[in-house]
């Protein structure tokens, strides 16, 4: 490198920050802007903790139109919809759909745990390096409810196998022996083990990522926005809150707000914000607690244990982009919580949060170059992002280095897009 380059990082999130660290670890000199006071303030702050590279499906699947439907209107729904006339949301639908054909989702379910299984790797390496404890876990168990529930599982089993991924099915019995607190009176079909996978707390693994990052050079700037981004010769303009800054590159990691910077320079992604949901409720009973991370397949909400917490997240609310909390959603959240580990906790008493998840029709975040020089994204991970996170960041760092990525690219960079309006 003839001189050292400084690159910013747009996003302070967990997806932004271990681009910065990987960035800085590759040499460069790092500067992280973020509008928020701190790191991992907004999707990454919820978010189910669940890193599972054998599970990370996309949204998009055969049967699941139909499913949602189903449960559109009912008391407790893993789907909220509000009525709204945005030709964007219609549209972002209207792509999500086709992506529900069975050869189209094994597809993009591939692309999905090529990186995934590549970031847990990863992160794996960074824990063991740094000696992280961000209150992880091992294994993940997916509920099934009914044997309807099992069956629309097939095409991702099938694809578990091909890929070697280590799983077992297992009966209602086994389900309960591999977490003895799960309920007896909730109908339980069977369930899905991943003895491989993982959980842990996002937030507090990104702000111990944060710290070591400052410590190898990378600067944070809180409390800035970055309104604009323009084309300066060799080099990326930034205009943040009415002032102008440039650097020699820029990434984008900005979760939602990415397609706002994005859009002017010519780059439009069918990035869309789904709204998720998550409750935090302190143990009561440690013995009926959960002891590692599971899925409730019917409701898409995992339950994670996190110290001396139990997280319950998920649900997925389209047309709207505000952070009020829905009753529909608390209740469905509450009752998974009660269904499943009813003595763990008082739920009533739980911490309520919902934000907004930066989601893909097919499902794969998008990640390199742009056509713009020395601009480049790491963006539309929906709710996967801190299962992405760390090999997403690498990935990043070796594309800028101009080296070649460990994994193979194809599927996950703009170039899927690159027929869009």
């Amino acid at each position: 490198m003839p001189h050292q380059q400084q690159i910013a990082v747009i996003g302070g999130g967990v997806i932004g920050v271990c681009t910065a660290y990987f960035l800085a670890e590759a040499g460069y000199q790092v500067v992280v802007i973020e509008r928020l006071g701190n790191v991992a303030e907004k999707a990454s702050f919820g978010n189910a903790g669940v890193v599972a590279p054998g599970y990370v499906t996309p949204w998009a699947a055969p049967g699941m139109p139909k499913k949602l439907l189903s449960t559109l209107f009912r008391p407790e729904s893993p789907v909220l919809l509000k009525p709204t006339l945005d030709r964007a949301l219609w549209r972002w639908v209207r792509m999500w759909l086709a992506e529900c054909e069975l050869e189209r989702f094994r597809i993009n379910k591939a692309r999905m745990q090529r990186i995934a299984l590549y970031s847990r790797d990863i992160l794996q390496q960074l824990r063991d390096h740094h000696q992280l404890d961000y209150e992880q876990t091992r294994g993940y168990l997916q509920l099934f409810r009914s044997e309807r529930d099992i069956a629309l599982a097939q095409p991702s089993l099938g694809l578990l196998a091909e890929h070697g991924i280590a799983h077992q099915l297992v009966d209602a019995e086994q389900a309960r022996a591999i977490e003895p607190a799960l309920s007896a009176a909730t109908p339980l079909a069977g369930g899905l083990h991943l003895p491989d996978d993982e959980a842990g707390n996002c937030p507090l693994f990104t702000k111990q990522l944060k710290t070591i990052a400052q410590d190898m050079g990378v600067e944070f700037h809180f409390s800035k926005t970055v309104t604009a981004l323009e084309v300066q010769g060799k080099r990326i303009g930034m205009r943040i809150d009415e002032r102008e800054f440039s650097a020699d590159a820029v990434v984008v990691a900005a979760g939602i707000d990415s397609a706002r910077l994005l859009a002017p320079l010519g780059i439009r992604l069918p990035l869309y914000p789904i709204k998720g949901y998550s409750a935090t409720a302190s143990i009561r009973n440690f013995d009926e607690a959960p002891q590692a991370a599971l899925m409730d397949e019917s409701y898409k909400v995992a339950i994670t244990r996190m110290g001396s917490r139990i997280r319950i997240a998920g649900l997925a609310e389209l047309g709207s982009v505000s952070t009020d909390l829905h009753e529909v959603a608390l209740r469905t959240l509450a009752k998974v919580g009660e269904d499943w580990f009813p003595d763990a906790a008082n739920y009533s008493n739980a911490s309520y949060w919902s934000g907004i998840r930066p989601m893909l029709p097919d499902g794969p975040p998008v990640l390199g170059a742009t056509p713009i020089r020395n601009l480049y994204v790491n963006i539309g991970h929906g709710s996967t992002g801190w299962a992405m996170a760390a090999g997403c960041g690498m990935v990043l760092a070796d594309v800028i280095s101009g080296r070649t990525p460990e994994i193979d690219m194809e599927g996950l960079t703009l170039a899927r897009y690159a027929r869009l309006p």
